[in-house]
C-alpha cells in the first residue's frame, strides 16, 4: 500500500514567494520522487503569499511530460492554495497536458511567432 508523503512549499523554498523556476524545480524534484516510489504526494502551499506560472509550470508542468494523467490526478494532492492561484494553476495544468500531448506542434508555432523556419534559420 503506497504511504503519503506531505510536503511544504514554503519549507522546501524557504520563502513566502513562489515566484522563480529554480524554486519550482525543488518542488518538481521532490514530488516527482514521490511519485515515482509510488506515493501519495499531499503538496502544501501553506504560508505561501505569491505564486506565479514561471514556479508552477516548474513545479507541477513539467510533471506532466514524465507522469500520466491519470496517476498525477490518482497520486498529486494540491492543497492550501488560495481561490485565484487555482485558476493560474488550472491554466498552467491545461497547458502542460496541452503541450505534452503534441510538443512539435508548440516547437512549430514557438519557430513561427519568433519569426525562425524549421530548420533554425
Amino acid at each position: 500500500m503506497s504511504q503519503e508523503l506531505s510536503l511544504s512549499v514554503f519549507e522546501m523554498i524557504g520563502n513566502p514567494l513562489a515566484v522563480a523556476s529554480d524554486d519550482g524545480q525543488k518542488v518538481f524534484d521532490r514530488v516527482s520522487a514521490g511519485l515515482k516510489e509510488g506515493k501519495t504526494v499531499a503538496l502544501s502551499f501553506r504560508n505561501v503569499k505569491s505564486i506565479t506560472s514561471a514556479f508552477l509550470n516548474a513545479a507541477i508542468g513539467q510533471l506532466y511530460g514524465k507522469f500520466s494523467e491519470e496517476q498525477i490526478r490518482a497520486q498529486l494532492k494540491v492543497l492550501d492554495v488560495q481561490p485565484d492561484d487555482l485558476v493560474l494553476l488550472k491554466r498552467v495544468v491545461d497547458t502542460a497536458k496541452a503541450y505534452f500531448a503534441d510538443p512539435e506542434r508548440f516547437r512549430d508555432v514557438a519557430r513561427k511567432v519568433l519569426g525562425k523556419s524549421s530548420d533554425g534559420e
